[in-house]
């Protein structure tokens, strides 16, 4: 399995849409939130409005990627890299927000993904990522845990208590 981080454009709009059209049938939730925040069927728009520029409303500037599995040809998740934190983000989001595609999982995706993602973090000069997942999510503990994340503290957010993890990348 060979996968890389891409950003979203007409080039990959096929394996993109694929991968979300499966994810939406499974009535899941979807994570992160920024790569269906917007709807995707007008793909162009779609392109062009997935990441936040406007730091407006009490967002910060952040980079979605999708990763393909390059031998497959396939979407099979993505990642939202917020590029530095607000108060809210420090408590409950963290700087990189990722999923995997339902059909995809337990497969070391998410690990390598991550992987990706913090390459992507230090390119930003962030050297110090937070990841946070609700404790009952242990297959998304073990992937932060597997890329050098260290528990710093749990926290109970809208009833669910939520792990910090801290990943030093200098």
């Amino acid at each position: 399995m060979n996968l890389k981080l891409i950003k979203a454009s007409p080039e990959y709009r096929k394996q993109i849409s694929d991968m979300l059209d499966e994810w939406y049938e499974t009535g899941e939730k979807i994570v992160p939130y920024s790569i269906c925040r917007i709807d995707y069927h007008d793909f162009e728009y779609y392109c062009a409005n997935l990441e936040c520029k406007d730091t407006g409303s009490g967002f910060v500037p952040d980079s979605t990627f999708f990763c393909l599995d390059t031998d497959r040809d396939i979407a099979v998740g993505a990642v939202n890299i917020r590029h530095f934190l607000n108060e809210s983000l420090l408590l409950n989001g963290g700087h990189i927000g990722d999923g995997v595609v339902p059909s995809e999982r337990r497969k070391g995706i998410a690990t390598a993904m991550i992987g990706l993602a913090l390459a992507e973090c230090k390119k930003l000069g962030i050297e110090k990522v937070l990841m946070v997942c609700n404790k009952d999510n242990i297959g998304s503990a073990k992937s932060i845990i597997n890329n050098g994340g260290v528990l710093e503290n749990e926290v109970v957010v809208d009833g669910i208590t939520e792990q910090r993890y801290w990943i030093d990348i200098k």
